[in-house]
């Protein structure tokens, strides 16, 4: 497995982010994640995004973090708010989610964040099992959701 910086709007990223809405879609019921994303909220050094790729140059997993400061909707000075974590199926299971958040949390934390912070659905009990394993606490919740009843937020200290 060979993990890769790309940019937001690279190919392969655009191509595995409509994996993941497709997946919200059939989970949630509703079009995706309406968050809005832009790639430059990704490039170094107030952000970053990974895609794993697999022995045939594949990509088959992705994350990444942005920065985020305070802003009235629940940051604080300092977060690095992770997004799009995803593991495409027959991929599950093997550590690639662990991994990309690992290098994630580093790298957030060598550009001077402070904490990461993540929002989930409470139909994504794979991914809160893998925060909660990893030190993810609940918080107070932020972001285009945190009205939802579904939302959930959680974050670590970096």
């Amino acid at each position: 497995m060979n993990i890769r910086r790309v940019r937001f709007d690279h190919p392969d990223a655009v191509k595995l982010n409509d994996v993941v809405q497709e997946e919200y879609h059939l989970r949630y019921g509703d079009g995706g994640d309406a968050t809005v994303l832009d790639a430059a909220d990704f490039d170094p050094p107030r952000g970053a995004y990974l895609i794993t790729y697999d022995e045939r140059d594949r990509p088959v997993a992705t994350g990444g973090w942005r920065s985020q400061d305070s802003n009235g909707e629940g940051n604080e000075d300092g977060d690095a708010e992770l997004k799009r974590m995803f593991v495409v199926d027959g991929m599950r299971g093997l550590g690639l989610a662990r991994r990309i958040l690992a290098a994630l949390e580093e790298d957030a934390r060598m550009a001077g964040r402070i904490r990461m912070v993540l929002e989930t659905g409470t139909k994504q009990p794979e991914a809160i099992a893998l925060y909660a394993s990893s030190g993810y606490q609940p918080c107070t919740k932020f972001g285009y959701y945190r009205h939802y009843e579904e939302s959930l937020c959680y974050a670590k200290r970096l």
